[in-house]
């Protein structure tokens, strides 16, 4: 053992004066006169022990008062194996007997030693014999306290512990750039660091105000806090280390539960009886601290009271930092992957819908009561309020749509159109709101709907009056809340969507009879405008002809350049009850049968059809609107009127009172199967 100069000459000096010692009858009176042996001794930093021959205690130091716990009152006379060994003798290196001759210092051991409370301790020991000519008659006994090099040993062993740890989940979070990889990978490698009973990730969810929670970790859940349980931020410690960007470390939930900053709030009451009932006691909840802010929180929790000292804390606030990154960068790849496809969806259909046949984009006309339509389009449009443009069929419904768009601030984003109409049924929900792979059959990939690909800007639909009862209820939610989720998915998705709706068909009448949601009617009409049927706009007939010619003419490199007198009276005269689409139709198939530069229309088909009708059946509006019901009910039963399958049931009427209303209204039906009008 190295030891001082001055330690060197008291052990020489101790040693000389135990030489002459009879072990078997020991004299502590012998060492009193050493007053300066006395005081090297008690000056050492290691403990010192003389035994006799029998391992009897002869003499001790200061040291080794404050290493093991005994004075030298009691440890003088007792064996010292009954002091300090654990069980049985002590080991060989302290034992007395021997037969060294040569006073030499024997080499150090590391040993457990037990001291007078009955703990344990780490000690070096090493020997120097007390000689004589002879066989020995003792030895000294020099024990260096080893404990604090231990615990630096043990805290240093941890650290390197915990850095390789931290080293191999950096290396396995790096490497995950999808959120759902990275959570199983964090699932698995924070294990062996948490030694936790509960370990959550906590993101910002859909729901203002909330975190959603991914179970990372808990073998003994209770069902009180399942996976994707809306964490309130304004109620809750992890909710507290959020928004303050702060550690939240608690050795109890008890020291917590008053705190106005988390529980002590009527929603922070709530939420804490389900943490009780769950069953955690004590932890930590640590913000994931990135380079745009707090992206999330690492939860870590126990089952039983301060699960962890602040060392611990330190440590895991070192692994809530490198999680933060993959957290955050995962975050950010997703948002870019959602992007990307969000614009290569938008661009697809803007492709499509270039290649497809569109309305003119223009609308052409003067006529009082078109210029009150575009009056009321212009007065919406800078809002973002719902607009039902309301109209017979084919009178540009469209149109007045797109004028609504492009007069408002979202003029630069997408106007998306859906016909709900033309979709079939078991389509639409997919059609409006997207849907996940797999979440039927043949829905080989994922699909966004229309309202996702509206974001920012604007939806048209179509046909309004066509959706389903079931389907009225999720659309009216997205209109009320701007959130929805894809058929087979359950992630809320937000959107910001400006919604016109447009239908031929009476929704005050379908309200009646329980086939449209009353509360879906009233949020669509919030600012309605109806356009016109051509019949009551007569006046832009001819422009519309002259424009609709010009088109086809340019569109089928033909030189027709004048509509006849003749052929502008009749269309003056005629009633069309396609409205504008059935003129620019009769338009084009006019432009191809003439070979000159004068229209040659065929004016007999305007003559084949009743030109006016209205004096033959003298109805309103509403009246048309009933009939067109009434006829589309019909077509659905295969004009079955009675029966459980007939349009009287379809109707939700009496046989006889839809009989009544088939005579009022003068629909019958003709040998070829096609309802026609009746005169009275």
């Amino acid at each position: 053992m190295n030891s001082s100069t001055g330690g060197d000459l008291a052990l020489d000096a101790l040693a000389g004066a135990t030489a002459g010692q009879e072990d078997a009858a020991p004299n502590p009176e012998s060492f009193a006169g050493h007053a300066q042996l006395t005081a090297l001794l008690d000056g050492l930093t290691e403990a010192i022990v003389v035994t006799g021959e029998n391992g009897h205690v002869l003499r001790t130091n200061g040291a080794f008062t404050r290493v093991f716990g005994y004075t030298g009152d009691e440890a003088v006379g007792r064996p010292l194996a009954a002091l300090l060994a654990l069980d049985g003798p002590l080991e060989e290196l302290e034992e007395s007997s021997g037969q060294d001759s040569a006073r030499e210092q024997s080499g150090q051991q590391e040993v457990v030693r037990r001291r007078r409370d009955g703990t344990c301790i780490h000690v070096a020991c090493g020997k120097v014999p007390l000689a004589q000519d002879g066989p020995s008659r003792g030895c000294i006994l020099i024990y260096r306290d080893l404990t604090e090099r231990k615990r630096l040993e043990d805290e240093l062993g941890r650290e390197r512990d915990r850095l390789r740890l931290l080293l191999e989940i950096t290396r396995s979070m790096t490497s995950k750039l999808d959120l759902n990889q990275l959570i199983t990978a964090l699932s698995t490698d924070l294990l062996s660091v948490m030694q936790c009973d509960f370990c959550a990730l906590l993101l910002p969810g859909t729901e203002s105000g909330t975190l959603r929670m991914t179970t990372l970790f808990n073998p003994e859940a209770r069902g009180s806090l399942p996976d994707g349980t809306a964490v309130p931020l304004r109620g809750s410690i992890c909710g507290k280390a959020f928004w303050t960007g702060k550690t939240q470390h608690f050795h109890s939930f008890e020291e917590v539960r008053h705190d106005p900053e988390s529980f002590g709030s009527e929603v922070g009451r709530r939420f804490y009886q389900r943490v009780m009932a769950e069953g955690l006691v004590s932890g930590c909840d640590l913000p994931l601290t990135g380079r745009n802010g707090v992206a999330g929180v690492l939860a870590v929790l126990k089952r039983s009271e301060r699960a962890y000292e602040r060392a611990d804390v330190q440590f895991l606030e070192q692994v809530a930092h490198q999680v933060a990154i993959a957290v955050e960068n995962a975050l950010e790849f997703g948002k870019a992957v959602a992007e990307r496809y969000e614009a290569t969806e938008q661009r697809r259909y803007l492709q499509e819908e270039i290649r497809a046949e569109r309305s003119f984009g223009e609308i052409v006309g003067r006529s009082p009561a078109l210029k009150a339509a575009m009056d009321l389009a212009a007065v919406v449009a800078p809002t973002d309020s719902s607009v039902l443009v309301q109209g017979e069929t084919g009178t540009g419904k469209e149109l007045i749509a797109r004028a609504i768009h492009d007069m408002s601030a979202r003029r630069d984003r997408s106007f998306v159109k859906l016909n709900c109409a033309a979709i079939p049924l078991g389509l639409l929900e997919s059609e409006l709101f997207g849907h996940e792979k797999g979440a039927f059959t043949g829905a080989i990939a994922q699909k966004m709907g229309r309202f996702e690909l509206a974001n920012k800007g604007t939806l048209f639909l179509d046909e309004v009056g066509d959706i389903p009862l079931e389907l009225q209820a999720k659309l009216l939610r997205v209109l009320q809340e701007q959130e929805f989720e894809r058929l087979g998915g359950s992630q809320t998705h937000k959107v910001d969507v400006r919604l016109i709706a447009a239908t031929h068909r009476d929704l005050a009448a379908m309200v009646k009879h329980s086939t449209f949601r009353e509360d879906l009617f009233y949020r669509l009409k919030v600012f309605p405008i109806h356009v016109p049927a051509l019949r009551q706009r007569t006046e832009d007939i001819p422009e519309l002809a002259r424009h609709f010619l010009a088109h086809y003419s340019r569109r089928m490199n033909r030189n027709v350049e004048r509509i006849p007198a003749e052929t502008m009276d009749a269309l003056l005269r005629y009633r069309w009850p396609g409205n504008i689409r059935e003129l620019r139709n009769f338009i084009e198939r006019a432009v191809i049968l003439s070979p000159h530069t004068v229209l040659r229309a065929p004016i007999a088909e305007l003559e084949a059809f009743p030109v006016h009708r209205a004096a033959e059946v003298p109805i309103n509006g509403l009246a048309e609107v009933e009939r067109d019901h009434i006829l589309r009910a019909l077509d659905a039963s295969n004009w079955v009127v009675g029966g459980r399958q007939g349009a009287a049931a379809r109707l939700g009427m009496k046989r006889t009172s839809l009989v009544y209303r088939m005579q009022k209204l003068g629909i019958s039906r003709q040998a070829a199967g096609k309802p026609v009008v009746k005169g009275d």
